[in-house]
């Protein structure tokens, strides 16, 4: 066990280019706002357009943070595409066998932006970031999407800019907001937290109530139990999350039985390299609302960047339940195409 939690570690270190993570240090940075996003005209621009075209529904799926050097905003490098494919290998396999794939290369803000002292340089930060998301969004729609079901999917910074596009383009009476309302799978927002204060004012952000609900978001963010405050889940917040094991809200503990499989992978392609069924439990914690992983020892699981606190599992939660989150995507798209043919032949 020990050495293949090693090479676990390894490969998200390689994946996320932590091979030697520094101390980050908070400081005052300027934050300047975006005159104009890329232009996703350009197909270079996309590190997906289209994969695994067989599949009959898409996913638009935004990237974690891969930066860890830039002040703000990272430019788009040929080192940060390289780190930013790794990263986008590993998870779209969780896709693959569902949906077409499309990734937009995006001016992501580097981890350095979650340390930032002044609020509003760190959401201006966010809001750069989001611009270029948002653009490759409008862009996705209006000319490669053709009608086709969707999904949207993101971990960590790539959740939090799912929720902004949910904000922007899914409320409201408007033709084009029942559209996308309508065709909407569900969203895979992993590993950023979904609050009473977002559904409120978003009602369309809708929180994943079990296993085959669609239209819905399912988030969750995993701990050991000994976790007070982290950036995704600071104390005194509580998070919307459900249970990938039981697919349920409250705090029933899910036996390790019912984990289908922890996975490593390759960390350049995304290959699955070892699949380990039953290892490890859950349950949602009734106060911080984070998922609780059962049997684990998360000194062999190091939250790797000093943002987070020991027992963080946050860079894992992907793996953890990797295969009951893939066999989901599949079961929930499949509930959606029979209420949509059953909807069309009334």
């Amino acid at each position: 066990m020990k050495k293949k939690v090693t090479v676990i570690v390894m490969t998200l270190m390689m994946a996320f280019i932590f091979l030697c993570p520094a101390k980050i240090t908070a400081k005052a940075v300027k934050v300047l706002p975006f005159t104009s996003p890329i232009d996703y005209s350009q197909a270079g621009n996309w590190l997906y357009d289209g994969a695994y075209p067989e599949n009959e529904v898409d996913v638009f799926m935004i990237a974690p943070t891969v930066d860890i050097f830039s002040e703000s905003n990272c430019a788009i490098t040929p080192e940060y595409r390289t780190n930013f494919r790794n990263a986008m290998n590993q998870q779209q396999a969780l896709y693959a066998k569902t949906a077409r794939i499309y990734a937009p290369y995006y001016r992501q803000a580097s981890i350095k932006v979650y340390e930032m002292t002044d609020p509003v340089a760190k959401e201006q930060a966010m809001k750069n970031a989001y611009m270029d998301v948002s653009a490759a969004f409008k862009y996705y729609l209006e000319h490669k999407n053709n009608g086709r079901p969707l999904m949207l999917a993101g971990f960590s910074q790539g959740a939090d800019m799912c929720y902004r596009l949910l904000e922007e383009y899914y409320g409201g009476d408007s033709e084009r907001a029942v559209s996308l309302r309508n065709n909407l799978i569900a969203v895979y927002a992993i590993g950023w937290n979904m609050t009473e204060d977002m559904i409120s004012k978003y009602p369309q952000i809708v929180p994943a109530k079990g296993e085959t609900d669609t239209g819905v978001v399912i988030s969750f963010d995993c701990e050991d139990g000994n976790v007070t405050d982290t950036i995704i889940t600071p104390k005194g917040t509580k998070a919307i999350s459900i249970n990938p094991l039981n697919w349920r809200t409250d705090s029933v503990v899910a036996d390790k039985s019912l984990n289908k499989g922890f996975v490593m992978q390759d960390s350049a392609t995304g290959a699955i390299l070892s699949v380990e069924p039953g290892k490890y439990g859950a349950y949602i914690d009734p106060q911080r609302g984070t998922l609780i992983v059962t049997g684990i020892d998360s000194a062999a699981f190091p939250p790797i960047l000093d943002v987070f606190p020991q027992g963080s599992l946050h860079i894992y939660d992907n793996f953890l339940f990797f295969v009951n989150l893939q066999e989901n995507i599949q079961k929930r798209t499949e509930a959606y195409m029979q209420k949509k043919a059953a909807s069309n032949a009334a």
